[in-house]
């Protein structure tokens, strides 16, 4: 069979799980752009996102056969892209232990600069923290996961999420304030 764009998701499945090369090409283009979100969350460049996302395909090609034909597949290969991207950072950060400090309670980032990004400038700007307190940052604030959810998925105790998180938001907040002195230089106050 010739696989085109114009076949649904069923179809392609099934080209998948027959091998058919053109299926699963067409199958990782319709949800790349979907996924890849998922995956730069978790990692510093777009490289190392892509990377994490070919991982997951792999996995979503040779796992179909377990896949429920129930009509979300988007949801199915997201769990497996977000398991792929979780793998990675247990595999490649390394999380300081945090025995005792006081962390601030969780507080809103309130700064104008915020309403003048784009979720894309967002993304860059997470992207730029350190590795440990970017991961505990998304998965709480992101993902909505609790400290604790977060301490066992990283395999990092309650007390180091909750510093990582703590840290990410000072650094984000230290970012957006940098973004707003700039804005307020270039309009001249």
């Amino acid at each position: 069979m010739r696989y085109t764009s114009k076949h649904t998701d069923t179809q392609l499945v099934e080209g998948c799980r027959a091998n058919a090369r053109l299926a699963q090409k067409i199958l990782y283009e319709r949800y790349f752009g979907k996924m890849i979100g998922i995956a730069l969350r978790y990692t510093k460049d777009k490289e190392e996102a892509i990377e994490i996302l070919n991982t997951a395909f792999m996995k979503v090609f040779t796992s179909l056969d377990k896949y429920q034909d129930n009509n979300n597949l988007g949801g199915w290969i997201a769990k497996i892209v977000f398991n792929c991207s979780i793998d990675h950072v247990r595999r490649h950060t390394k999380y300081r232990q945090v025995m005792n400090f006081e962390i601030e309670k969780d507080q809103p980032v309130h700064n104008d600069s915020i309403n003048n990004l784009q979720v894309e400038d967002l993304y860059k700007l997470i992207q730029q923290l350190p590795a440990a307190s970017r991961n505990v940052f998304c998965l709480y604030v992101i993902d909505g996961y609790k400290h604790k959810e977060v301490a066992e998925m990283l395999e990092i105790t309650v007390g180091t999420s909750k510093w990582h998180l703590a840290n990410a938001r000072k650094e984000l907040q230290g970012m957006l304030r940098q973004i707003e002195e700039q804005e307020l230089t270039s309009r001249g106050y």
